[in-house]
């Protein structure tokens, strides 16, 4: 308020309590009119009541010249009444500031407090659901599955669990891009939801799904669920233009709720998953409690091979590879064996397949072949030509691009003629598209160092390839030896022995040698000698063990 607002305000003040001074009767009521517009003027300190109280007695005693005591007493009790009526007014309206106040603090307060369960609310759905599909996430999961198992009154209930994985999901990825592969899943989720609804599907991360089935009635049910979750997923779908066919793997798990756990089950149905996507995909597998304990005891085993290495629990046995012309020994192959401190002494069979899935057959390898060398180079033959060494590499071997300077490390360290080494390699390795492991084993042969099919005819070899192929003998598979069993006349026998006959005689025209495995009887070995077999390999010449102290020739 400016100050000539303030004197206009307050002259007409003065006029008033002028009038009501000289009224009659006479009344305090315009006094108490005035303290109240006065606190309605927002004059509402102390200073400023004195003030306007000070300047309407002036203006009333000297403007209009009022004397006598009957004015003098009217005036005081005009402006008792104007100090009255303020105090009231001031009162009355700090109660209501204050009423309005505390409901401004109470309104503020409820909204606080809904806006904090709002936010909460958020919050909680963020941390239980999944950001890209809306569908609860892991934590969530595993919670409704707890409360599945702990809840009062299920200790005689079953409870089921689906794992489901999309099969091959990385390819839409890498080939149409993230955005798409980020469309697919949501595609997914809403099609499990329609398909599931009444039971709880998550997403745990990436493209993989989970199904919550309570209360189960046994596997079929829950089998009936795996189905429907894979029967859905395969109808197509129109992706940002692109039609794209869903598969998946599911894993089963499904026991009662007494004794068991969420961690359990889940361990149990990603266990089970795994066994589906190996046996191909776009299908469900029921998880087996002793199949899973020999899982865990093959993973044991398997991350047991480094250390076993460097302890020096893997050995070394020979089998001889005998001419069938002389009964001389010409090479042996050299097979590991692992003296295991708790299962005792284990054949490849237990372990070679293990390493060769977890990639440990690369360093297993190195070592069978680093010791069959430095053995080796300790042998003697009795003035004749000591034996050559035949060690299998397995594909990730051949495969890996130091192949070559690692032979050569090995026959520099050891001191073992390249002409006394054989390396070994399966069919469907020679077959490979890959030119480099066929270019590293030329490079080998042009060294000197054998090189050997194992296995041959089990596989796809094209006639051409092979003869281009930097090979100098093949090792004719067992199964076509075993016919020979049977006596000649035998139909089935009849047919291996041409069969082999016929192996024989194109090995030859490739200039090749050939070696038949399995032999093991003497019968199987003169019709061998018959149809020109070089040489033989099996227990009729010798069982696998330690070389002996010299070679001699075996009939």
């Amino acid at each position: 308020m400016t100050q000539a607002q303030l004197e206009a305000l307050l002259q007409r003040f003065t006029d008033r309590l002028a009038e009501a001074l000289v009224a009659e009767p006479f009344e305090l009521r315009v006094g108490h009119q005035v303290g109240v517009e006065l606190v309605a003027a927002h004059i509402t300190a102390a200073e400023g009541l004195g003030r306007t109280v000070e300047v309407a007695q002036l203006r009333l005693l000297r403007d209009l010249g009022l004397t006598g005591e009957d004015v003098e007493e009217r005036l005081a009790r005009l402006l008792a009444g104007v100090a009255t009526g303020y105090a009231r007014a001031l009162r009355d309206r700090t109660l209501d500031e204050q009423e309005s106040i505390r409901r401004a603090v109470t309104a503020a307060r409820v909204e606080a407090e809904r806006a904090l369960r709002d936010s909460e609310a958020r919050f909680l759905h963020q941390a239980t659901h999944d950001p890209l599909t809306g569908l609860p996430n892991r934590t969530l999961f595993t919670a409704r599955l707890a409360d599945a198992i702990d809840t009062p009154g299920r200790g005689a209930g079953r409870v089921g669990v689906c794992s489901l994985d999309l099969d091959r999901f990385r390819v839409v990825n890498d080939s149409l891009g993230h955005h798409v592969g980020d469309q697919l899943l949501i595609s997914v989720a809403d099609r499990l939801r329609r398909a599931l609804g009444e039971h709880l599907v998550a997403r745990l991360g990436g493209d993989e799904f989970v199904v919550l089935v309570e209360r189960t009635a046994g596997t079929d049910e829950v089998a009936k669920v795996a189905e429907a979750a894979l029967a859905v997923l395969g109808e197509p779908c129109l992706i940002d233009g692109h039609e794209l066919t869903v598969t998946a793997s599911v894993g089963i798990v499904e026991r009662p709720v007494a004794g068991t756990s969420p961690a359990e089950l889940m361990r149990a149905a990603d266990a089970a998953l795994h066994w589906a996507k190996a046996a191909g995909g776009s299908r469900w597998s029921l998880f087996d409690v002793e199949r899973n304990r020999k899982e865990l005891a093959r993973y044991a085993l398997s991350a047991a091979i480094p250390a076993a290495i460097e302890r020096g629990e893997f050995y070394l046995d020979y089998q001889p590879l005998t001419s069938l012309r002389d009964g001389t020994v010409l090479g042996v192959e050299a097979l590991v064996r692992w003296r295991h401190p708790e299962l005792g002494e284990l054949r490849p069979d237990a372990f070679i397949g293990l390493a060769e899935e977890t990639g440990l057959i690369v360093p297993l390898g190195g070592w069978v072949l680093a010791e069959a060398c430095r053995e080796a180079a300790t042998w003697s033959a009795d003035g004749a030509d000591a034996p050559f060494v035949s060690v299998n590499l397995a594909v990730r071997q051949v495969r890996q691009p130091g192949l070559v300077r690692q032979v050569q490390a090995v026959l520099e360290r050891t001191g073992l003629p390249p002409g006394r080494l054989q390396l070994e390699v399966t069919e469907s390795t020679m077959m490979s598209a890959d030119e480099e492991p066929v270019r590293a084993l030329r490079v080998l042969t042009e060294l000197g160092v054998r090189i050997a099919i194992d296995d041959f005819g089990t596989g796809y070899c094209n006639l051409t390839y092979l003869r281009d192929l930097p090979v100098t003998e093949l090792k004719m598979a067992g199964e076509f030896v075993a016919g020979l069993r049977a006596p000649a006349g035998d139909p089935a026998s009849d047919t291996d022995e041409r069969i082999l006959a016929s192996l024989v005689s194109l090995a030859h025209a490739l200039n090749l040698t050939v070696t038949a495995e399995g032999v093991e009887t003497p019968e199987q070995a003169d019709r061998l000698r018959a149809i020109g077999c070089d040489a033989a390999q099996g227990w009729h010449f010798g069982r696998p063990g330690p070389p002996p102290v010299s070679w001699n020739p075996v009939t």
